[in-house]
């Protein structure tokens, strides 16, 4: 069998809107990383970025189940002795509504520059509005 090999200027990159409001975080994001890889396409290849681009809207009305406002936790550290930080999803949602969909999504991509330009690709708003109209993007269910 051999490698197939896409060449870059055949990709068509189309964008897609997947509304957040009322759904479950892990669906949405497993459908966006679907996109980002290009899992979707007759011509998907692991090893290069034959995805298409994501506009998450709503980012601050996804819900979780089981409890995990409260248990589910965000570590960082700050890089200074006994800088360890935590914070829940419920704070880190009122901090920066955002970062929980991105965290999700980027943890679902390959740990590499792939993965790194992958993610260049999602763009994640809090409210309904977005500024990517122009590219005339599809919308999800």
């Amino acid at each position: 069998m051999k490698t197939i090999f896409v060449k870059p200027e055949t990709i068509k990159q189309k964008w897609y809107v997947i509304d957040a409001e009322g759904k479950t975080l892990g669906k949405v994001a497993v459908q966006a990383a679907m996109i980002l890889r290009g899992k979707h396409r007759p011509y998907y290849t692991p090893h290069q970025a034959v995805g298409d681009y994501v506009v998450i809207v709503n980012a601050d009305k996804i819900k979780v189940t089981g409890g995990k406002e409260e248990k589910k936790l965000y570590y960082w550290h700050t890089g200074y002795p006994g800088g360890i930080k935590v914070a829940s999803l419920e704070k880190m949602m009122q901090k920066k509504p955002t970062f929980p969909v991105e965290k999700a999504i980027k943890g679902m991509l390959p740990k590499n520059r792939l993965g790194r330009e992958l993610f260049r690709h999602l763009k994640v708003y809090a409210g309904p509005s977005h500024p990517h109209a122009a590219q005339k993007p599809e919308v999800l269910q």
